[in-house]
């Protein structure tokens, strides 16, 4: 299959590592070539990494590199799916679906990986609804095997099941769910999220201390708050925005704490500092 994957950030980086390791012909896009190479440059660290563990042979990873193709504009593309990777987003995801209708064939599906926007008002900025879907991967992409698919109101079955079979071929496990914000996943982690940081904001703990309860209390692998850093917490604000404001709930108001890291550039992870500081 001919794959295009718009945005080569860590998300997309991901896909079009995965989806080239199972033998598709991927175009890699990001606007200019710095970001391009970037995203490059994390698919054969990844890859080399897999050769030092045994996973992938030298010969296996050139191969998969041969696969990806660096490209710095959306062109017109002969694919048979486009996914949008891009920033959290929807005015900026819905020009870029606007574009991709036009740059793709008129057959071509159209996805999107957001992890909280409405498919159907994403399909909506195109002349091929029936051919848009929500193929929301996890992070990190070649690791993680969950993908959401959703439909869009107007999704067709044929989407949907050429979808789902991509999804197989790649190794993952599609799950369907419905067109609502934040789908399954964002829905139910990132009121936790969020409550975690509340829990700080109010004094009730530090970031260590509830990380700590949550890990060895409750089980999980990662605490909510160095989860958040890793998603990075300005994606953390815009889901929990696209919440807010989808469902009219206060029970999904953003934590002020949240809003203000953010306004002071504290991302997380990316940018050096967020709950915790990171080199």
């Amino acid at each position: 299959m001919k794959v295009a994957v718009i945005g080569a950030g860590q998300m997309g980086s991901g896909i079009a590592q995965v989806a080239a390791t199972h033998h598709h012909s991927v175009i890699l896009v990001d606007r200019d070539e710095a970001l391009v190479q970037r995203g490059i440059a994390g698919i054969e660290r990844n890859l080399s990494r897999a050769v030092e563990k045994g996973r992938l042979t030298p010969e296996q990873r050139g191969t998969i590199l041969t696969h990806v193709r660096p490209e710095t504009a959306i062109k017109d593309f002969d694919v048979d799916i486009a996914i949008e990777a891009a920033t959290e987003n929807v005015n900026l995801k819905r020009e870029l679906f606007r574009t991709l209708d036009q740059a793709t064939p008129p057959e071509a599906i159209i996805a999107s990986n957001t992890s909280s926007i409405s498919i159907t008002l994403l399909a909506a900025a195109t002349g091929r609804p029936g051919n848009v879907i929500g193929m929301h991967f996890m992070n990190p992409v070649p690791v993680m095997q969950l993908v959401e698919i959703i439909r869009g109101i107007a999704t067709t079955q044929q989407t949907y099941d050429t979808v789902e079979q991509l999804a197989r071929g790649l190794g993952k496990t599609p799950v369907e769910v419905r067109d609502f914000p934040g789908f399954v996943s964002n829905r139910v982690l990132m009121p936790m999220i969020n409550e975690a940081i509340y829990a700080v904001y109010e004094g009730v703990g530090t970031p260590e201390a509830v990380d700590t309860v949550m890990k060895l209390g409750m089980n999980h692998p990662m605490g909510p708050l160095q989860l958040a850093d890793f998603i990075g917490l300005d994606t953390c604000l815009a889901i929990m925005n696209v919440l807010y404001d989808g469902f009219s709930d206060t029970k999904y108001r953003p934590c002020p704490l949240l809003k203000q890291y953010v306004a002071a550039g504290w991302f997380g992870k990316k940018s050096g500092r967020g709950f915790y500081t990171y080199e």
